[in-house]
């Protein structure tokens, strides 16, 4: 279980994915892809934010709300919250690499996914 930024950002630096970067917004590392805020640590809550449609938070919510919780700044942004030591590393990995696809400029994923076929 992933239990703190560091940790976080080295499974999503280990992706190995590109047009991911590093900033500073606000004062506060995160991870950019595709010039986008990809994958930080939440600094208002001791836990890592993912994208989540309304159902799917909910969903979640009812399933572990022991890991999965809801911040007023961040909720209007479509994201869920899941608590420091309760991110899985495989749902973090998935998670992680469909928020990169999602923000990838289609034309550029085109050409991505047909040098780099799924495995």
């Amino acid at each position: 279980m992933i239990q703190d930024w560091p940790q976080l950002k080295a499974l999503a630096v280990g992706l190995n994915l590109p047009e991911v970067t590093i900033a500073h917004p606000w004062g506060h590392e995160v991870l950019k892809a595709h010039g986008r805020m990809w994958c930080y640590w939440a600094a208002l809550a001791d836990g890592a934010p993912f994208k989540a449609s309304p159902e799917e938070r909910e969903m979640l919510l009812q399933a572990d709300p022991d890991s999965f919780f809801l911040h007023p700044h961040y909720t209007p942004h479509g994201l869920i919250l899941v608590r420091a030591g309760h991110i899985d590393e495989g749902w973090a990995k998935a998670r992680l690499t469909r928020q990169w696809r999602n923000i990838a400029p289609k034309r550029w994923l085109k050409e991505w996914d047909a040098t780099h076929p799924a495995p």
